[in-house]
């Protein structure tokens, strides 16, 4: 089998059947971001906590996933891929036993936190590892597979929770003993990846906001002007939608739940599909404007108590994050060398989870002073302003986006 350089260009490309296999630890890693969801109505009633804590508990996620992001790019493109991804899931199995056994807010702050730190090596390491093996003349192939598994395996995870702890016993333990064992065959995934050591000496610091290459300012930027309200719209149903269907449709059902996140990723999963071979820009305009109805349809669905509404929402949420989740990754794959490559991914989710952090948090507590009516008003709102902002954005970039998405 032939080696492939960890960002190095050294080696010949791998089977395509290894770039599907390099993506499973991207997928189980991500399973595991979201396999709470449905299970934070239990909580809720088991420990008791508000809904503007369900956010802080959300957020603690995004705190560990972007302090993870300040150096695993980095890291991953001095040291290689698979020196970041191993720690990370053994992280990521100790997060498991931690909400199996959570009994306080406390702990679940601890689980989403270490959860947060896996998911940022592995949106860092584990999707420049599938560009790594997909090889140069596989450019489209790697972010395609990469982008992918990550939104399959978000949105499996919550379906997988929903089920698991509504037909077995121990709902919250259950679940996470089943992404465990998912989490120890991502383990031997890594260990058998043909990548190659870098062989370029380490420069600058390694602990640093990551950035990419002179020049390619104008890709970042237009990847995550549209990627960061479409990743923000997600989180938000993420984190409240279980609240919304307890609202709209009286029910506490841990699979309804779940299937609504499940319905949400599986759009934004086959979005990416259906938009492969269109150009760059028309690739981000769509996910754009995906997003801004996502928000108006949000704002419908609870001004007039309508589920279906609801649900179109959820799904144009999908289409958006992963449209602007491609969009962003191909540009950068285009434009950015193997030996930054990690590092400019790792820029890309710092731009989308900075803003998914903060307003989902702020639209909890803002719901819990004035009504969640009015507060997924609110944040609808100006999501949706935020969203037609980053259009503009991809609008006025000139040429850099008008490439093919390959």
């Amino acid at each position: 089998m032939s080696a492939v350089s960890s960002g190095r260009g050294g080696g010949g490309a791998a089977p395509l059947w290894w770039v599907w296999l390099a993506a499973w630890p991207v997928t189980a890693v991500f399973v595991l971001s979201n396999a709470a969801t449905p299970l934070y109505m239990l909580w809720q009633r088991d420990i008791g906590f508000s809904k503007g804590t369900l956010t802080v508990v959300f957020a603690f996620y995004i705190v560990g996933l972007l302090g993870s992001l300040l150096v695993c790019g980095v890291v991953s493109d001095r040291l290689g891929r698979k020196p970041v991804l191993l720690p990370a899931l053994a992280l990521a199995l100790a997060a498991c036993l931690i909400f199996a056994t959570a009994t306080s807010v406390a702990a679940l702050i601890a689980a989403r936190l270490f959860t947060g730190v896996a998911v940022g090596a592995v949106v860092s390491a584990g999707m420049a590892a599938v560009s790594d093996i997909a090889g140069p003349a596989r450019k489209r192939t790697g972010a395609l597979f990469a982008s992918c598994a990550m939104v399959f395996g978000a949105g499996l995870g919550p379906l997988l929770a929903g089920v698991l702890s509504e037909t077995l016993p121990a709902p919250t333990v259950t679940v996470f003993a089943v992404e465990a064992v998912l989490l120890i065959t991502a383990v031997l995934a890594v260990l058998r990846m043909p990548l190659d050591r870098p062989t370029a000496p380490a420069r600058g610091t390694w602990v640093r906001v990551p950035g990419v290459p002179t020049g390619s300012g104008p890709q970042l930027a237009q990847g995550i002007a549209v990627f960061a309200p479409g990743i923000t719209a997600t989180s938000f149903v993420l984190s409240l939608g279980p609240s919304l269907l307890t609202g709209l449709l009286d029910t506490t059902s841990r699979v309804v739940a779940g299937a609504l996140a499940f319905a949400m990723f599986l759009a934004a999963t086959g979005v990416q599909f259906a938009v492969r071979r269109l150009d760059r820009r028309t690739v981000l305009l769509s996910g754009a404007t995906a997003t801004a109805l996502a928000m108006a349809a949000l704002i419908t669905a609870v001004r007039t108590a309508s589920v279906p509404a609801l649900v179109v929402a959820a799904l144009l949420a999908g289409a958006g994050q992963g449209m602007g989740q491609l969009g962003g990754l191909s540009l950068l794959n285009a434009a950015v060398p193997p030996a930054r490559l990690a590092e400019a991914n790792a820029a890309l989710n710092v731009g989308g989870y900075l803003m998914a952090g903060i307003l989902p948090v702020l639209a909890g507590y803002l719901s819990d002073a004035v009504g969640l009516t009015t507060g997924t008003t609110v944040f609808g709102a100006a999501l949706l302003g935020l969203a037609a902002v980053g259009g503009g954005v991809v609008f006025g970039g000139g040429s850099p986006a008008k490439k093919p998405v390959n």
